[in-house]
Formats: C-alpha cells, structure tokens, sequence
C-alpha cells in the first residue's frame, strides 16, 4: 500500500519529526510540546500536530523518510536538527528503551 505524503517545508517536517520524538515513549508531556510549539508559529504547529495525529507510526515513518529526502540539509543543519530531536528526549529527564530505538531510526533515515 502507497502512502501519499505532501512535501513539507524544512519547518514542517522537522515539527513533524519533534512530535514523533515526544510521542516516542507514548506520553507526551506539557514540556515537550511546549518546547516544540515554541520553535515554530502556532499555525505550522497545529497543522502538523493534526496531521501527525491522523497517522500511524508506519505511515509517520514513510512520510519522514519520503520528505528528508527532498530536502537538501547542510551537515550543520542536521547537528542542530539532532541537538533538538535530542532536547525532547531529555526534557523529562530520562531516555527509554523506545526513544533510543527511535532515536536510531531517525539517524538512519536523516543520514
């Protein structure tokens, strides 16, 4: 089965990628979203807040992947970016099992 994703700004996708961050132990606290919210304006926030929601994981999955490669990201860019994907992870003070395991995925996918 084909999933359609729309190309995303850089901005886009890397809320996008945020919340699947504070999703990926399946308990997004206030702090996390807060602190993704306040990277972007409310509207990109809340559209792609939408949208992640109406995902599954799989489908959350090929998105990221479909649109990291229609962007051109400097290697500054993607330290920066990982800094953030890390940020969330650490907001509540642990990394799981499961952050980890997203934690690789996303650097499979972005390098």
């Amino acid at each position: 089965m084909k999933h359609k994703a729309k190309n995303w700004t850089k901005t886009e996708l890397q809320v996008y990628i945020l919340l699947m961050c504070a999703n990926a132990d399946k308990e997004q606290t206030k702090e996390e979203l807060n602190m993704i919210s306040s990277k972007v304006d409310k509207e990109t926030f809340d559209k792609m807040a939408m949208i992640f929601k109406a995902d599954s994981e799989e489908k959350r999955l090929i998105k990221i992947s479909k649109n990291i490669q229609q962007q051109s990201y400097s290697v500054m860019e993607l330290g920066a970016f990982r800094k953030e994907i890390h940020e969330v992870f650490l907001s509540d003070n642990k990394f799981t099992m499961m952050e980890q395991r997203l934690d690789w995925t996303l650097d499979n996918i972005l390098y």
